[in-house]
């Protein structure tokens, strides 16, 4: 029996609007800040730093039970693709504690 579920999200963002660091900086703050507030997800900019039209997030989510855990998942990758930028890829993984 598991102890509850870790769901990564790793999101490729494209910034067309953007044309400099600010600016993605500026995009970047806002979709992290409701990804935290909205749906309670962890998140980091792992990669991409210095490129102002480009980067990689990654979000981790938890929860008690796989189905929510998914319905959560979704409901932030629908939330990332109504914004002004461009995803690129999604990936999703989903991990119990005790997975080897």
């Amino acid at each position: 029996m598991s102890a509850g579920y870790i769901g990564i999200l790793s999101v490729e963002l494209l910034f067309p609007d953007s044309h400099s660091l600010k600016d993605k900086r500026q995009f970047l703050r806002a979709a992290k800040a409701q990804l935290q507030s909205r749906f309670g997800a962890s998140v980091a900019e792992v990669d991409h730093h210095d490129t102002w039209q480009r980067s990689r997030l990654l979000a981790c989510f938890a929860s008690g039970e796989l189905s929510a855990l998914e319905r959560l998942i979704d409901a932030a990758t629908r939330f990332l693709y109504t914004q002004s930028f461009e995803v690129i890829s999604i990936e999703r993984r989903f991990v119990a504690p005790n997975d080897e």
